[in-house]
This record gives structure tokens, sequence and C-alpha cells, in this order.
């Protein structure tokens, strides 16, 4: 019995491991602009849905907070939070997960980049 125990607890810890994340700290995106990111989340209304840091209003609470994004292991509680996700997820994603609530963004694949950018600075 308790080597059983034991066993589950081996097992919880390896599946644990497994899922997070292992950049080490803040991801980069080369040539990414964090600074235009924050400006084109502003533009295209990410606050409507999130709370924002940097956003003063709106509040919106339809979608989880951003705040503390940067330093989150997945996206959307279901895919490994690095680059290329990230890109293609604040783009179209919809294509990803088609039970999302969060709309396909009216945004470039350079604007992507810089919006994600910007999300891997909220620490």
């Amino acid at each position: 019995m308790e080597a059983d125990v034991r066993g589950r607890a081996v097992l919880l810890a390896l599946l644990t491991a497994a899922c997070s994340d292992k950049s080490g700290g803040a991801r980069e995106i080369a040539g990414a602009d964090p600074a235009r990111g924050l400006e084109i989340a502003r533009k295209v209304g990410c606050a409507a849905c999130h709370e924002t840091p940097a956003v003063a209003w709106p509040r919106g609470a339809a979608g989880p907070s951003l705040d503390g994004f940067g330093g989150s292991p997945l996206i959307a509680g279901r895919f490994p939070n690095q680059p290329d996700n990230l890109v293609r997820w604040v783009r179209v994603a919809p294509s990803m997960a088609p039970d999302t609530g969060m709309p396909a963004a009216p945004i470039t694949e350079a604007e992507a980049r810089d919006v994600a950018a910007w999300l891997y600075t909220l620490q």
C-alpha cells in the first residue's frame, strides 16, 4: 500500500515536471517590439475582455487577467507558452481551439509578434 502511494507521488511529480515550462525566464521574439505590442493591444481592444497591465480602462473580465502572463507555462491552460504558439494564439486563437471565446484578431503576423513580445514582459 505504501509503495503504491509512493509510486503515485512519483508519477504525479514526473507528470507535473513534464508540463512545466523549461524556458528559464522571459522569452524573447527576435525582431519584435514589446512597446509596439502594447500599442497594438490597446488599438485592437484586448482590455475589453482581459484585465490588462498598463491599460487603465476598460478592465475586461470575460477572459483571464494578463498580469503575470510572461511567467505562465501554458496558453489558455492547454498549449505550451512558447513564442510560435503565442503568436498564432494572439492572431488566430480559434484555429487552435475552436471552442475558445477568444476571437481571431485583425492584425498581421508582425503585429502578433509584437503583441506576443509585450505579453512576455508581463511578469
